[in-house]
């Protein structure tokens, strides 16, 4: 998988999360490459990315290292099981920008975050207020991810109420399976 641009649809059913990645034709969604269901309500979470929806060929997987997870992190593996590297939320940065470090061996650490201040300091307003607890976040929301000061990639949220997302791959040595695993995580795991 050498893409340099992907599309990632969520649809939320009653028990688990259903994400989709499509290659990307000229600005569209093209091949489904990727298909994630991560089951809600988990203690320790652990998310198995298909290739496609008969589950029968696994990608990769990320698990969590802990119950908790406040920075302890999720390993990513491949198929069989061998490391693709790791990624965790920074709690400290994430207080009022949800910041994330993604690991790749040998290619050092690559940071990610929300692109507006604005937005995610409104996004962490709107989860405390109980009026409207039940109500999905209404805007947009973008992740760009540098190591070095250059960009790896960026999630950019592209829809206002449901969740499809573009994924700009500008690092052509990061792997792909990382970069959906981390995907699948900023939308999964935002509010953990």
């Amino acid at each position: 998988m050498n893409h340099s641009a992907l599309h990632m649809h969520q649809k939320v059913t009653f028990a688990v999360n259903r994400y989709e990645i499509f290659a990307d034709n000229n600005g569209e969604p093209g091949p489904l490459i990727a298909f994630v269901e991560q089951k809600r309500l988990k203690f320790k979470e652990e998310v198995t990315i298909y290739t496609d929806s008969t589950k029968r060929t696994v990608l990769a997987a990320f698990k969590a290292r802990k119950v908790i997870d406040l920075g302890s992190g999720y390993d990513v593996t491949d198929a069989d099981g061998r490391s693709i590297g790791l990624f965790r939320k920074d709690f400290g940065k994430s207080l009022l920008n949800s910041t994330w470090h993604l690991d790749q061996a040998g290619a050092g650490t690559a940071t990610g975050s929300e692109r507006s201040q604005g937005i995610a300091v409104l996004r962490r307003v709107w989860n405390f207020l109980p009026i409207i607890e039940n109500i999905p976040f209404p805007f947009r929301y973008h992740f760009d991810f540098v190591r070095d000061g250059k960009p790896v990639f960026s999630v950019d949220k592209k829809t206002w109420l449901r969740d499809h997302y573009r994924i700009e791959i500008a690092d052509a040595e990061v792997d792909r399976r990382l970069v959906i695993a981390q995907a699948v995580a900023v939308d999964a795991l935002q509010s953990r």
